[in-house]
């Protein structure tokens, strides 16, 4: 099996995956992003490549980023956005941001150590 044909047949799982954790059937996945269902299959199966527009419409429908249908990387908007603010800041200053995100999640995991120490215990 060739790397292109490798590649189709991930992608392909990746949108079958998707399209069932959704609750979609291919019928409904073919109408949401406006191609035949014959084309969802094909897609699904690995068959088929896609044409970019096809791909964005895919996408769309099945409410991820055509990065995560063609590598399995889940790109995270949020992520992206706090990424360009991160950018934006000096070495010290990013390292102060660390340093805060590091003492919240310490916090953070305190506070769910506390709670289910509570509900075994009953005070809860």
């Amino acid at each position: 099996m060739s790397d292109s044909e490798l590649c189709l047949q991930e992608i392909g799982k990746r949108i079958m995956d998707r399209r069932k954790k959704l609750g979609l059937t291919q019928e409904a996945l073919a109408e949401k992003g406006e191609v035949t269902t014959q084309f969802v299959s094909y897609a699904e199966s690995g068959k088929r490549a896609m044409r970019p527009e096809n791909l964005l419409k895919i996408s769309s429908a099945l409410e991820v980023s055509a990065d995560y249908l063609l590598t399995g990387e889940i790109i995270d908007k949020d992520l992206l956005i706090l990424s360009d603010k991160l950018r934006r800041l000096t070495p010290s200053q990013v390292r102060t941001v660390e340093a805060i995100i590091d003492e919240c999640n310490n916090l953070f995991n305190q506070k769910e150590i506390t709670l289910l120490s509570q509900k075994r215990n009953g005070s809860y």
